[in-house]
């Protein structure tokens, strides 16, 4: 399988594993998880053929390791970025002092005023690195790194959780937080 082929697959699988599960009639359980078996059939059904060891592939070459296999092997899901109401059984984790999210300048008035929102997502997410939230922020223009006090944050009680794939996740941060 090529890049090409590999990352037509996976923008496929985060539309149906995050988002919309029934365009291709698979259903995700309380915590994201889809049959591994089920899945394969019903996308080669829908004309997106795929192969056992071609989705396990996709998997682990992810840059951003965005899907995961349950220990046994039989089921996936998505790391996280869902619109559809699942919870990814996490943990409340303290974060670092701070982290990084990356946007682009025509959003910065509103994030100034009402802070960093979740959007139709479940959670925001926020990188540990500059180098991430530059890529994460790239892919809309020109990346604009808002540095987060997540520390502080956390110590005002506000929850984090650290998804499977290292991102970092939230519900809002209050423009207070945000150095501009």
């Amino acid at each position: 399988m090529n890049d090409k082929q590999r990352k037509g697959i996976s923008k496929f699988l985060s539309l149906i594993l995050r988002h919309q599960p029934e365009v291709i009639g698979i259903t995700l359980d309380e915590n994201g998880w889809t049959d591994v078996d089920e899945l394969i059939a019903k996308m080669n059904a829908n004309g997106h053929r795929i192969s056992f060891e071609e989705l396990e592939e996709v998997v682990e070459t992810d840059d951003k390791q965005r899907y995961s296999f349950s220990e046994d092997g039989v089921k996936i899901r998505a790391s996280q970025g869902h619109s559809v109401n699942i919870s990814l059984g996490l943990d409340p984790q303290e974060p670092p002092a701070y982290l990084y999210h990356g946007t682009v300048s025509k959003f910065l008035d509103s994030i100034r005023k009402e802070g960093l929102q979740r959007m139709s997502r479940q959670h925001l997410h926020l990188s540990r690195d500059r180098e991430t939230a530059v890529k994460v922020g790239s892919r809309r223009g020109a990346p604009v790194i808002l540095n987060i006090s997540s520390g502080e944050m956390h110590r005002d009680g506000f929850l984090f959780y650290l998804s499977d794939n290292g991102v970092w996740l939230t519900d809002h941060v209050p423009a207070k937080y945000i150095n501009f």
